[in-house]
């Protein structure tokens, strides 16, 4: 899968699937093929952080 490079704009991407169309990080990860603990690092690096009982990034 070809994702949003620039972080900010990853954020928002995540954000809007996770809202739009999985009930977690671990459903979009897996349906996308993504690696979790890579997403997880580059939201990490621009201070943001998975919020489960959010379902998003805050």
């Amino acid at each position: 899968m070809n994702i949003p490079k620039d972080p900010m704009i990853l954020l928002s991407y995540l954000n809007t699937q996770l809202r739009d169309f999985y009930p977690s990080l671990d459903e979009l990860c897996k349906s996308l093929q993504l690696d979790q603990n890579d997403l997880i690092q580059k939201m990490a690096d621009i201070d943001y952080h998975y919020e489960s009982s959010l379902n998003q990034f805050v």
